[in-house]
């Protein structure tokens, strides 16, 4: 049974983990970060990936999550406060108000992740890409389409930073990922693992509708604007997504929805 406690004082040392959150999502440090809602609580229980460290609820939240509580780690402390000792907690008003301080745990390097993957893997490759926004929706949609890793390059923004998994539904707590020093190691390491790799781009040859799942398979995608890197985008196939004429390009999450869904295996 978790440990339940009051929380009166936004200077109760038991939270400073959770004090102004949006600062401290940028600047963190200290291997942890925040996990924000009921759901995204479940799937950080539930996938066991992540180590959680304690809990964070308004006092009217404490039944709605009690059946999620319920599969957390018996010594975990869960701390309850009302909605104005919450908001200063936070900085601004908590209206979800259901925090998790979590852990991470060392990331396993992209050779190692990828040795690990079946014969018929489906990966997402980022580049570049620094909106969390974004990152949070491909994590939601490589979730969603059974995606076996999310492999990143290091000018991508943080997936643990606390908006990107809210975006992604807990999809950042549930999909393997690792970072890169860039994307050179990402296409080399997955070039000597077998993946045959497809860069979206508007300008490519191939429509995704021509293809078809077949083996393990990587889907490059690059920040919006500028794409991915020209010699990135030589070493591998271009591929496209049929649009309009009149318009330019789909937004980045919205063409990792499409191309998942044409290469997933449901």
């Amino acid at each position: 049974m978790v440990s339940i406690a009051q929380i009166g004082s936004a200077d109760d040392p038991r939270i400073a983990g959770y004090r102004n959150i949006r600062d401290r999502d940028l600047a963190r440090q200290d291997g942890l970060f925040i996990a924000e809602g009921k759901v995204v609580l479940r799937v950080l229980f539930e996938s066991g990936r992540f180590e959680p460290v304690s809990v964070l609820a308004l006092e009217n939240r404490l039944d709605g999550i009690g059946e999620i509580l319920a599969g957390a780690p018996a010594d975990l402390p869960v701390y309850v406060a009302p909605s104005s000792v919450m908001d200063a907690i936070a900085g601004f008003h908590m209206h979800r108000g259901v925090l998790a301080l979590a852990r991470r745990r060392t990331p396993p390097t992209v050779s190692e992740l990828v040795a690990d993957l079946p014969e018929n893997a489906l990966v997402v490759v980022l580049v570049g890409i620094s909106n969390h926004d974004n990152v949070g929706g491909i994590f939601r949609n490589a979730a969603a389409f059974g995606a076996h890793a999310v492999l990143l390059d290091a000018t991508c923004c943080d997936p643990l930073y606390r908006k990107a998994i809210r975006v992604s539904v807990g999809g950042v707590l549930k999909v393997p990922f690792t970072i890169a020093p860039d994307w050179r190691a990402l296409q080399e390491t997955l070039d000597m693992a077998g993946f045959r790799q497809l860069a979206l781009t508007p300008a490519g040859a191939l429509d995704i509708a021509e293809i078809s799942p077949a083996g393990r398979t990587a889907l490059f995608f690059g920040t919006e604007g500028e794409g991915l890197p020209a010699e990135l985008m030589a070493r591998m196939e271009g591929v496209r997504i049929a649009i309009s004429s009149e318009f330019d390009s789909l937004n980045v999450a919205a063409s990792s929805a499409i191309a998942l869904h044409r290469l997933s295996a449901f």
